[in-house]
Order: structure tokens, then C-alpha cells, then sequence
């Protein structure tokens, strides 16, 4: 009879546990469902900006790309780079919440450069759901 009593309590404390178990893993689901559901996603107005023509004398041209945070989290912006010198990118470095605009501006110097067209890209690395972003300046510097 001991030995009967002693499996019905080893039976069921196995199952309160694994009772245990199982609600804690759903808890966790719960948890990772919400933190997945809030990120940050950006969307850019443009991905290409054309700059026109311009002349050498007048090399040093700017343009911004506006984005806007369309997710449900703080969108940061980790990084911005140009695919060569004469591109020089600049961004926040304050969270853009949701719903709210940003700007990456581009500076292009082509003083001292080959005239003729030109096109430079710059990868921006962020938080949002698309971490990686491509966006183009173009144009034609003349003599």
C-alpha cells in the first residue's frame, strides 16, 4: 500500500510539473509574439535622388532622402555610408519614433573630379524590419 501511495504522489507531482513547464514556455511565446510585434520599419519617400546638371564651379551639391518610421518601435539608424569619398552621408542619431519623419542628407563633391554623370550609392543599416537599405544620388557634373 506504501509502495502504491508513493507512485500516485511521484505521478502526480511529475504532472504538476510539467504542467509548470508548459505554461511557463507559453509565457515566453506570449512574450516573443509581443516583442517581434513591435519593431521599427522605415520607408524612404525616394530611393533615388537625380541632382540634375550642374558644373564643376558649382561641384559641391547636397539633397536629403526623408524617411518615416512606419512600425511600432523607435527607429534607429546604425549607420550610414557612401560608396566613395566624394559622398558624404549625415543622419540623427536620436530614435525616430512611430509615425515620425527623419532625413539622410548627402553631400557630393565633385570639385576636382572627371566631369560627366555620375551615380553613388549609400547603404544605411538600421533596427527596422529591413535592416539594410540602398539608396542612389545621380546627375552630370559638365566642365
Amino acid at each position: 500500500m506504501k509502495k502504491k501511495t508513493l507512485i500516485v504522489a511521484a505521478v502526480a507531482m511529475l504532472t504538476l510539473a510539467m504542467g509548470f513547464q508548459m505554461r511557463t514556455a507559453q509565457a515566453a511565446n506570449v512574450v516573443n509574439t509581443a516583442a517581434a510585434e513591435k519593431q521599427a520599419e522605415i520607408q524612404f519617400d525616394t530611393l533615388r535622388i537625380d541632382m540634375g546638371t550642374f558644373s564643376e564651379k558649382q561641384g559641391v551639391q547636397k539633397c536629403s532622402f526623408v524617411f518615416t518610421n512606419v512600425g511600432t518601435a523607435p527607429l534607429v539608424i546604425n549607420q550610414a555610408f557612401a560608396s566613395c569619398g566624394c559622398t558624404v552621408p549625415t543622419y540623427t542619431k536620436d530614435p525616430v519614433k512611430p509615425g515620425e519623419k527623419g532625413t539622410i542628407d548627402v553631400t557630393y563633391n565633385g570639385k576636382g573630379k572627371y566631369p560627366g554623370r555620375f551615380s553613388k550609392s549609400i547603404v544605411v543599416r538600421s533596427n527596422a524590419k529591413t535592416e539594410i537599405v540602398r539608396l542612389t544620388i545621380e546627375g552630370m557634373m559638365t566642365e
